[in-house]
């Protein structure tokens, strides 16, 4: 290949980038205006393009305007992005202040992961005796395909939300993500696992297993070489070659990792969990300039995997199947997300927001979608369903964190009856210092905020030495 040909490759794949970058911009100004996270537009931008240049161009023409070639290094480069920002990510999980304790975290995975199998297998049972939906793939299969899809939860887009809503460093944002990695972690085994069934051959099961065990090895022995005062000394002098270090580290190993019947999304976060964790070291910093890359290349990630993912036709798909998938995921997600940050010890408030973010699916459903599809595990219909309730529950994701914060600052009294006239509400107070005044006090109050006054009430009518 001459030297002309690579440079118009590279030009060819620089305006891919443009493109992609420029469709990435139009779907977060869509989203602000409908009031979503942006990266909800980002995903609906990548979604629609490809079927609507497909359609526009026809095959043949989208194939000359966006080769396999192009595509592919295109969808490197976004997932790299994703790992240097997962990277980031991670490695706050572990500097944070407010680290989620085990206990609730497996209340949460449990409550998320096992309650959504079953509805999942339930909802596969239904499909059973209908099979124009269903197919003829084996039962195990399709079984267990339904119960990952509808188990799933998105590590990517739930990070950006978090990102976006400032949410991050909160308890609940802790919780729900270190549990939808797990979940991650669980589920692509057992999708492989589903594939091996369809196809007779376990092999990517093992191998999944393998890969993971040999990622754990890597972050314990990357951990083991970063500890220590001359290799953070050696950080500090010289950042950005650490930097660059770190990045490389991670984008190899989420490439093995997925490679093996893994996630990417896996490796980068073993990498951001071996890093070194203090606020105040150099690791920091070196690893929030990976982050910060990881995050300006996140865009193409969302808006290239949904150029790829719908580029072929759909069929008609029963109207009842949908509303039936959608309700059922999102009922295992909330109520099962709740449930597990209640039993954990968690608020009524985190519980509601774990419950929430838990519900977010968006690519790694759809992706995890396709792999199912193109193994002929999914019909046509059951994909369609599940992809649309895939976008549903990513979208109310930010409406009904929303809500629920819209709720937790408005008082009981404004919530239950309206505010009386001034003249009314005059005449309604108690005289000021009686046990009527602190009753009063306490009914526009919350729990421990009631506590404290009840507490104080009782201080200032009974004084300590007349009890």
């Amino acid at each position: 290949m001459t030297a002309l040909n690579r440079l118009l490759e590279l030009g060819h794949l620089m305006a891919a980038l443009g493109v992609a970058m420029a469709l990435a911009s139009a779907g977060r100004r869509a989203a602000r205006v409908a009031r979503q996270p942006e990266v909800i537009g980002e995903i609906v931008a990548g979604l629609l393009a490809g079927p609507a240049l497909v359609r526009l161009l026809g095959e043949k023409a989208f194939g000359t305007l966006l080769p396999g070639d192009v595509r592919d290094v295109l969808r490197v480069v976004a997932e790299a992005g994703l790992v240097l920002f997962m990277v980031g990510l991670a490695h706050e999980l572990r500097i944070g202040s407010a680290r989620p304790s085990a206990r609730t975290t497996g209340w949460v995975i449990a409550g998320s992961f096992l309650p959504t199998m079953a509805l999942g297998a339930l909802l596969a049972g239904w499909l059973v005796a209908d099979t124009e939906v269903r197919g003829d793939v084996p039962l195990p299969a399709f079984v267990l395909t339904l119960a990952v899809c509808l188990s799933i939860t998105a590590v990517p887009v739930m990070a950006r939300i978090l990102t976006d809503r400032a949410m991050t460093d909160t308890e609940p944002g802790r919780i729900a993500l270190t549990s939808a990695i797990v979940i991650d972690a669980i589920a692509w085994p057992t999708l492989a696992v589903a594939v091996g069934l369809r196809t007779g051959r376990l092999g990517n099961f093992l191998g999944s297993l393998a890969a993971l065990a040999a990622g754990l090895a890597v972050t314990y022995l990357l951990r083991w070489l970063l500890t220590g005062q001359r290799v953070e000394a050696l950080c500090g002098r010289h950042p950005g070659a650490t930097a660059l270090l770190i990045g490389a580290t991670a984008i190899a190993v989420a490439l093995a990792l997925e490679q093996a019947g893994m996630t990417a999304v896996l490796g980068a976060v073993l990498v951001g969990l071996a890093v070194p964790a203090r606020p105040d070291s150099p690791w920091s910093h070196t690893v929030t300039s990976v982050a910060r890359i990881g995050r300006g290349l996140l865009p193409v990630f969302f808006v290239v995997s949904g150029l790829t993912v719908l580029t072929q036709g759909l069929g008609s798909t029963p109207f009842v199947l949908i509303a039936l998938t959608t309700v059922l995921g999102t009922v295992g997600k909330v109520l099962g997300g709740y449930a597990g940050a209640r039993l954990g010890g968690q608020g009524h408030g985190v519980g509601l927001r774990v419950g929430v973010l838990m519900n977010t699916r968006g690519l790694t459903e759809i992706i995890v979608l396709q792999i199912a599809y193109d193994a002929r595990i999914l019909t046509t219909p059951v994909y369609l369903a599940f992809l649309v309730m895939a976008l549903i529950t990513t979208a109310m994701t930010s409406p009904v964190l929303r809500l629920v914060d819209l709720v937790e600052r408005t008082p009981p009294r404004q919530r239950t009856e309206p505010l009386a006239p001034p003249e009314q509400a005059r005449a309604e107070t108690p005289p000021s210092g009686t046990r009527a005044d602190c009753s009063l006090a306490m009914q526009a109050q919350r729990g421990d905020e009631r506590e404290v006054t009840l507490l104080a009430c009782e201080t200032a009518h009974h004084p300590p030495g007349l009890r």
